[in-house]
């Protein structure tokens, strides 16, 4: 068994867990601020009542992105000591700042956010609401400042085989960070748009038709239909950015073996990298070159001009794949859901099952783009600089082995709770309507504030 191998596929396993929770809570601290916002504005008890129930899938999700965080930092210590001995001058002061500015933010007013609601005056809870949403998005920043470092590093110069920073204003927004952390952000803001409606749309298919629900299932449908056409034109923008710093990514992302113009826009194939050619391909003549020159006889880089230098070929094509394939079908769901709302009030029943199927649709094309950007990079860990070969572990084979299967059984057994809590949640609602407490009933109402304030 090849450690290089394993420890890939461990940290891939950790990665892929744990990229879930944040993506989730980085979009949804936002919601619930609009949730409470709304309420603040119009005394409609039932965005609160939104905001009851979407609070404890934030907390749930919180918890278990902690967790799963926890065991990303150690794989830099026990399977890749050779990353933080490199770059560890670089690394380790951006994973600092994620926690320094970030994870004590969340973690200090997530209490307040959680509890504090009949403790706390209106005005405190909402700011709570904010610094929290504030945190997350933070994080999301200092840790794709790094990941992008890696991608296209900056402001640095090696001494003795190790990555001393020059210039941390070039580290931070090196050239790829802006269109990563946008994409991102908006990803996350998908997924939990999909998250909300699919949610909804299972409470609706119950009988729920609480305003509280309704109010939810707006929110994520129009959330949707305005994020996906944002986000087809940052990605747009964000490859063509990597086809400027990485064009063996690129390549590999459109199985163009040849440098030259008109090339054609690969739909379907089975890249076969020993033949340097792709099977049953269906393609679209000269598109390629239009979407990434903007002109037919524009001319996209081919593989072959990086023999031994680019990503294994068909992760990259299939992820990319089925990360577009995933947001046409966002969109075309999304918008179809937007016209019922708005010209009839209501979905249709079909549609409403088709939304609670894909409510984690988000998880999908998520993943999937994470497996273009991280298995396009390779064979480098970090571009240019460091190989993944060069900073592995000597750690015997079976030991990462025991490990991984550890790992593995234990992150298939928290997404089956998980899962199963969050359904029970949207079932529960769904059976029983809203069975949260009315802020207009308690002796100190959210509306208003209490005394001191």
């Amino acid at each position: 068994m090849d450690p290089l191998i394993l420890s890939r596929i461990q940290f891939a396993a950790n990665i892929s867990f744990h990229i879930l929770f944040p993506t989730i809570t980085i979009a949804l601290g936002w919601v619930l601020l609009f949730f409470k916002l709304r309420f603040d504005r119009t005394g409609d008890h039932a965005w609160m009542k939104a905001y009851f129930f979407w609070v404890k899938v934030f907390a749930l999700s919180f918890a278990l992105g902690v967790v799963s965080g926890v065991t990303m930092s150690f794989q830099f210590g026990t399977n890749w000591p050779g990353y933080m001995e490199t770059v560890g001058n670089i690394a380790g002061p951006l994973l600092a700042y994620e926690v320094l500015t970030a994870f004590f933010l969340e973690a200090v007013f997530l209490g307040i956010m959680l509890f504090g609601f009949r403790r706390v005056s209106n005005r405190v809870h909402t700011l709570a609401t904010f610094l929290v949403a504030f945190g997350t998005t933070m994080s999301a920043f200092w840790i794709l400042a790094l990941n992008s470092w890696m991608q296209t590093p900056a402001g640095f110069e090696m001494r003795d085989g190790v990555a001393h920073a020059t210039d941390w204003f070039a580290i931070v927004f090196n050239p790829s960070f802006p269109y990563r952390l946008t994409h991102m952000l908006i990803a996350s803001g998908l997924t939990v748009a999909f998250l909300i409606a699919g949610l909804s749309a299972l409470r609706y298919i119950r009988g729920d038709r609480s305003a509280s629900m309704h109010k939810a299932l707006k929110t994520g449908i129009y959330m949707g239909a305005i994020l996906i056409p944002v986000q087809i034109f940052v990605g747009d923008m964000h490859g063509l950015n990597t086809l400027e710093h990485q064009p063996q990514k690129v390549a590999a992302m459109e199985a163009n073996w040849e440098t030259r113009p008109n090339v054609p826009l690969v739909l379907f194939a089975w890249p076969d990298e020993e033949a340097r050619e792709n099977r049953f391909e269906i393609a679209i003549p000269n598109m390629a070159s239009v979407i990434l020159k903007h002109s037919p006889d524009g001319v996209v880089p081919g593989l072959n001009d990086y023999e031994g230098e680019h990503p294994p070929v068909a992760p990259v094509f299939w992820g990319f794949r089925i990360m577009v394939g995933t947001g046409m079908a966002m969109l075309a769901l999304s918008w179809a859901g937007a016209f019922f709302l708005y010209r009839r009030g209501a979905l249709p029943v079909p549609l409403a099952y088709g939304f609670a199927g894909m409510a984690f649709s988000g998880w999908v094309a998520t993943l999937a783009g994470w497996y273009t950007t991280e298995i396009g990079r390779q064979p480098w860990l970090v571009a240019g600089v460091l190989k993944t070969a060069d900073a592995v572990a000597p750690v015997p084979g079976a030991h990462v082995a025991l490990t991984l299967a550890i790992y593995v059984v234990l992150y298939l057994v928290l997404m089956v709770v998980y899962l199963g809590v969050l359904t029970h949640l949207a079932l529960k609602a769904g059976k029983e309507g809203d069975d949260e407490p009315d802020p207009a009933v308690e002796d100190e109402p959210l509306s208003q504030p209490v005394a001191g304030e």
